[in-house]
């Protein structure tokens, strides 16, 4: 006669461990049990715990039954119980032994669920909804097993001071910043299609797509085409496929740029020439001068109070902010304005501006690539920089990035080692990362560590300029 267990739906590894501790317990073989799932588990009460005597199992038996039973494949529970009723019953050593059927099927079955994971961390993109009680972010996500509760713990981690919801086929997870609820599978059409950040963030990957790498299987390898519909980045990818190999041909034929030749001394000379009396004729100045770097169709102006507690210093105008005429508007803007928020820094009342005015820039097509300014270049630009501090007069500069550092300084200086606090000729400073450096960070793990530094900087920032 046959045992029915009935588990509940999904990963349920508290019911398996409990079950097994039972048919060990009462000798019944693996051929003698039937496994069934259900939204309703009937297992068999409390009075099983106490008769049912605690397993002596090697190590390496938990982590692989934590994999195993998140995977889709309904024979999940009766090939776990095969394999641990062996154990029990003097094969100790079985799973050093990965020849065998049983063990091999389930190591592959581990491995795809650790790979499952890895891609939900990797691929699963949140969108910004209004509602009544403030903004939400909402993410869909279509995983291949039950791995919904064994990811929750790193997106808690991760956006610990966001409200968020993950939906899935499989389940949902639901984040109030205190709590985490479990809730039944989503429907796709609950989630956003997209929010406001997308369209920068999707014109910064297109500025950065190199078409004389493009290697199509490895971009699917890496990134499978089932996620593409719910990463903003990948609307993108088809026309860039198409473009790539004309794209290439263009950059190998076209003839090397000859440098614009410039004579930074006489426009230096200029500057001081112009002694300005207030901030409003420094930036008149700053808007009628010639750019000091190749590219660029404006000045892009500091922008925030005067005698703010806190000024931050980036590189340079990005695509965005040379069409707007603004800064810290682009990706990296949206960034920054989203860890200032979590720092508690208002980023109305702080001043914004970079060391280069102009955004420096090479065509590629219809595309705008960004170059980083040379320290020449920046130092060029420094007396308008130095004469801008004077008149905002802020309480604490921020160097965002390397290029601040030198224009700040007036001396190159590694971010990693120069981190922190730091004097700038008399102001009072801190170095840190500009947000542009997040955003390239290719791995999702490294990027969301690097983000949270980030923010712990900010929030230092704040605590000293008060």
């Amino acid at each position: 006669m046959l045992t029915r267990i009935v588990l509940k739906e999904g990963a349920d590894l508290e019911g398996f461990r409990r079950a097994v501790r039972m048919l060990l317990a009462r000798d019944v073989r693996p051929d003698e049990v039937m496994w069934v799932t259900a939204d309703t588990p009937g297992l068999f009460g409390s009075a099983v715990d106490a008769d049912a005597p605690p397993l002596s199992l090697p190590r390496a038996v938990r982590p692989l039954c934590e994999m195993v039973v998140c995977h889709s494949d309904p024979e999940r529970y009766a090939l776990l119980h095969g394999l641990i009723h062996r154990i029990a019953r003097g094969e100790r050593a079985l799973l050093e032994v990965a020849s065998d059927p049983l063990v091999h099927r389930l190591n592959i079955m581990a491995k795809s669920v650790r790979r499952d994971i890895h891609k939900m961390h990797a691929f699963l993109r949140f969108r910004k909804v209004d509602g009544e009680r403030g903004e939400r972010f909402i993410a869909w996500f279509e995983p291949d097993h039950f791995i919904v509760e064994a990811v929750a713990q790193f997106f808690i981690d991760r956006y610990r001071a966001m409200d968020w919801t993950i939906l899935t086929p499989k389940g949902s997870l639901h984040w109030d910043r205190q709590a985490l609820h479990l809730g039944p599978p989503g429907d796709r059409r609950m989630a956003p299609d997209g929010d406001d950040f997308e369209d920068g963030w999707r014109s910064y990957y297109e500025s950065t797509f190199n078409p004389a790498r493009v290697n199509p299987d490895m971009m699917r390898t890496e990134m499978p085409k089932k996620y593409w519909r719910n990463m903003p980045e990948t609307a993108a990818i088809p026309a860039l496929l198409r473009q790539a190999a004309s794209r290439t041909g263009a950059m190998i034929e076209q003839e090397p740029a000859a440098a614009i030749k410039r004579n930074p001394a006489k426009a230096v000379a200029a500057m001081a020439d112009q002694e300005p009396r207030s901030l409003a004729e420094l930036n008149r100045i700053i808007a009628a001068s010639e750019p000091l770097v190749p590219g660029g169709t404006r000045a892009v102006l500091g922008e925030g109070p005067q005698h703010p507690a806190i000024a931050f210093v980036g590189e340079q105008p990005g695509d965005q902010e040379d069409q707007q005429g603004r800064p810290f508007v682009g990706p990296a803007g949206q960034l920054l304005d989203k860890a200032l928020a979590e720092a508690g820094i208002d980023r109305r009342k702080t001043y914004l501006t970079n060391a280069v005015k102009h955004f420096k820039f090479e065509q590629r097509g219809k595309l705008r690539l960004h170059k980083s300014p040379t320290a020449g270049e920046v130092k060029h630009y420094r007396w308008w920089l130095m004469k801008e501090l004077d008149f905002v007069r802020p309480k604490l500069v921020v160097a965002l990035g390397a290029t601040a550092v030198l224009a700040l300084a007036g001396k190159a200086m590694p971010v990693t080692r120069a981190r922190g606090p730091a004097e700038f000729g008399g102001l009072h400073g801190y170095i840190t990362v500009h947000p542009s450096y997040l955003l390239r960070l290719p791995d999702a793990k490294a990027k969301a560590e690097a983000y949270a530094a980030f923010v712990e900087d900010l929030k230092r920032v704040a605590a000293m300029a008060a």
